[in-house]
């Protein structure tokens, strides 16, 4: 994975992060341990997108990265609701942009693009009730401005009217994979790191996040601290497709840093069971080999060249294509023959991957319990 556009040069650092003074829906963390995370691949009640790239993190890029934003929300929108956060000076640009077939709005400061960190993880229990948990979002460790965007779990909760729970951890939701069934994939370079989580173990985060998420078992990987932004998130890495499924990232760039680290992965992955004891099926999605020559990959060590940041979503995957026949090529062949009957939508996101990002990372799924 490479870095987001977040130059510090930039950016002011935020210090901490502001009360939410939420209502009564604001609830402790849950003791009775009800609530777990499902599985992306269930059925979705909505996706939600922000059109918030901003010229003082995106600089001449920002209308491009909005551009795309709403070309995804348009393309999501064809299958499923989508609600696109927008600070509220940008929303008549976004209504334009965007559309409003099967699209809602929602007004609300923010930072950045990247709700997928910042915006909670949805947890569900078994009487079909949702609520959100708010993984105390501090900037990939203080490392961007994040005021706005550490607000938007709990303004979230609130506008859905869910209860809103909080964990003791910092960390964000694309650091997290998880099976639906009890398991969970991370890395021990974001999680188990001081710029998050000064003074704890292995041990305690992991004891944390069992019971944040219904947990029962944890597989870590390395991972690999500060070569990008995010100390190396899970969804560059490896997905789960369904309980014991695993789409792992295989980088064959012998100059990449993922070089060594990809293949340190493969290793963990293939000698790994999950929490039912029944081994991983590993199947492998390189990056491309080549990209398309323009402003955004040309001399961009930060450009994220990843297929693996893919989003499902009902009826559809929705998935970046580079440029590379061959490698997009078998990006499609691979979610299609493990996501059957669902159609693969290949989408150019090299504004959004110039920023060191992808889809699933601009995105944030709600599960739908009504079923």
């Amino acid at each position: 994975m490479t870095p987001r556009r977040t130059f510090l040069k930039h950016l002011s650092v935020a210090a901490g992060i502001a009360g939410l003074g939420l209502g009564p829906l604001r609830l402790a963390m849950a003791a009775d341990e009800r609530w777990f995370m499902p599985e992306e691949d269930q059925a979705q009640r909505r996706i939600f997108l922000a059109f918030a790239a901003a010229e003082n993190v995106w600089e001449d890029q920002a209308d491009a990265v909005n551009s795309c934003i709403a070309q995804l929300a348009r393309t999501i929108a064809r299958y499923q609701p989508v609600t696109v956060l927008c600070r509220p000076e940008d929303l008549a640009e976004a209504r334009q942009q965007c559309g409003t077939d099967n699209i809602e709005f929602l007004p609300v400061a923010l930072d950045d693009i990247w709700i997928r960190d910042y915006g909670g993880c949805f947890v569900i229990d078994d009487d079909g009730n949702s609520a959100l948990m708010d993984f105390n979002f501090n900037g990939w460790g203080n490392k961007q401005r994040h005021r706005n965007d550490s607000r938007v779990a709990a303004t979230l909760s609130e506008t859905l009217g869910v209860p809103y729970l909080q964990s003791e951890l910092t960390g964000e939701g694309g650091g997290i994979e998880v099976d639906g069934h009890g398991t969970a994939i991370i890395t021990e370079s974001c999680w188990v790191n001081a710029n998050r989580n000064p003074d704890w173990s292995r041990r305690d985060v992991e004891a944390e996040l069992k019971a944040n998420l219904g947990l029962r078992k944890i597989i870590w990987l390395p991972g690999i601290k500060g070569q990008d932004i995010t100390d190396a998130h899970v969804d560059f890495y490896a997905r789960f497709v369904k309980p014991g499924v695993v789409i792992a990232n295989l980088d064959n760039d012998p100059d990449s840093y993922d070089y060594r680290v990809t293949r340190k992965h493969l290793e963990i992955l293939k000698q790994a069971t999950d929490a039912d004891g029944r081994p991983l099926t590993v199947h492998l999605l390189p990056p491309p080999s080549k990209l398309r020559s323009n402003r955004f990959t040309r001399d961009n060590p930060e450009f994220a060249a990843g297929y693996i940041n893919y989003l499902p979503i009902n009826g559809a995957v929705i998935a970046p294509q580079f440029g590379d026949p061959q490698a997009d090529q078998h990006c499609k062949q691979l979610l299609s023959k493990l996501y059957p009957g669902r159609i693969i939508e290949q989408v150019n996101i090299d504004p959004i991957a110039a920023g060191g990002g992808g889809i699933h990372c601009i995105s944030k799924n709600m599960p739908d319990t009504r079923q």
